[in-house]
């Protein structure tokens, strides 16, 4: 194993070659787009995404704001064969901070939160058909450290109530929010492209679940394998409009695992396969996994910002991670999403170009500019690749956080 430090601008890049090669078993996880905590993740970034467009029109910055501690509280429902009906609405709570003006003019935080929820579940799960209670529990209130001396407010009071943009230190150089950390690591092993793959499948808008609509979105797989064998544990409910009997639904969840079977043919090619579905089901009982909109988020689940994905799309156990919930947060200056997209970004980037594994990790200090991180640590399987190379690398996706911030806003990046 051959190892080198450097300091550059700031950062501590350690870079380690050779002693970062996985390991022959592969433990991986993912929950599908109607997953209660996959909703949340997804409407939390959302709303950071319609905030930070709305502010940069009218003002032309992006005004400080987190959504990342949004929950969601499952309502109650009646299924039967062939229908149901809600009976209690969904809750959303939109939990976070927020400027509500900048000068003189008001942010419509209210309007602009409860479009986008009500928008946002029109697509996911259009059979609630509006049932949703949302409770905006959204403050101004400024971070630790927010000292008056003399009569004189500090930067931090201002924080969330700017006079005007020039308030926003970002403005001048953008400094990490916090002392955290980003991850990340490429390629995928063949279990963990098949789970993305065939969780995406299951649970987006794909030519299976348009020829069948009765395939719910609240998908969750868990998986297993090693050198000659796969083992799949898979979550899919069926919508009850679509399922007028018992032997439908029991028909529909051959269909689902003959597609399962379909997939692991082509992209587990060489491994023994097997699949259990729906294993809490008891059909002579009718205890099922049959929903009215195709989640459980109808019935009593929850969903809580960072619970599911990692920024990845995945929850790989064998692999590094961190508990950074990324959805949500600004996407200026907050570490924990930036610094997990970039790292990934980078791991991508050093994996095509060695062609073996990367592993890298970027540790921030709060106050610290954000582009060079305390601490850079890259994990490399190859001990050929130039070092001079993979500090170019990492240097050149540190240098293009403005450029990251700007896809984050105008085009969106799925992370989870």
């Amino acid at each position: 194993m051959n190892r080198t430090e450097s300091f550059l601008d700031g950062s501590h890049m350690v870079i380690e070659v050779g002693g970062a090669a996985p390991d022959v078993f592969s433990l991986v996880e993912r929950k599908g787009l109607g997953h209660p905590d996959t909703l949340a993740d997804h409407l939390a970034e959302r709303l950071s995404r319609v905030y930070s467009q709305y502010t940069r029109q009218h003002f032309g910055a992006v005004l400080h704001h987190n959504f990342d501690k949004l929950a969601l509280l499952g309502g109650s429902c009646e299924v039967r064969y062939g229908g149901g009906a809600m009976r209690d609405p969904v809750r959303v709570l939109v939990n976070g901070r927020a400027a509500f003006r900048c000068g003189d003019a008001d942010v419509p935080v209210r309007s602009l939160v409860e479009e986008a929820v009500r928008g946002f579940f029109a697509e996911r799960l259009p059979e609630l058909d509006g049932r949703l209670r949302i409770d905006l529990n959204v403050t101004q209130n400024p971070s630790p450290g927010a000292v008056v001396t003399d009569g004189r407010d500090g930067d931090r009071t201002r924080w969330f109530a700017p006079r005007s943009i020039e308030d926003l230190r970002e403005r001048r150089t953008v400094l990490a929010n916090d002392t955290s950390l980003g991850t990340g690591w490429a390629p995928l092993n063949p279990l963990e492209s098949f789970t993305t793959a065939l969780v995406n499948h299951l649970s987006g808008d794909s030519e299976f679940t348009r020829a069948h609509p009765w395939c719910g979105t609240d998908v969750k797989l868990m998986g297993y394998a090693d050198e000659d064998r796969a083992d799949i544990v898979l979550a899919v409910p069926q919508k009850s409009a679509h399922v007028p009997s018992r032997a439908a639904y029991l028909a529909n969840r051959e269909t689902v695992l003959a597609e399962c079977q379909l997939f692991a043919d082509r992209l587990l090619p060489g491994l023994r396969t097997s699949f259990r579905l729906n294993a809490r089901d008891i059909p002579e009982k009718d205890e099922l996994y049959l929903t009215l909109t195709g989640s459980s988020i109808e019935s009593g689940d929850e969903g809580v910002v960072g619970r599911g994905n990692r920024v990845n799309g995945l929850i790989t156990p064998l692999r590094p991670m961190n508990l950074e919930g990324a959805n949500g947060k600004n996407p200026v200056y907050h570490v924990g999403k930036l610094y997990n997209l970039a790292a990934n970004r980078i791991a991508e980037r050093l994996a095509d170009e060695t062609g073996s594994y990367a592993e890298v990790h970027l540790v921030s200090a709060t106050g610290q500019r954000l582009d060079r991180p305390w601490r850079i640590l890259v994990r490399l399987a190859d001990t050929t690749v130039s070092l001079d190379k993979v500090q170019a690398i990492v240097m050149e996706t540190l240098d293009d956080f403005p450029g990251l911030t700007d896809e984050l806003v105008s085009a969106g990046v799925r992370l989870a």
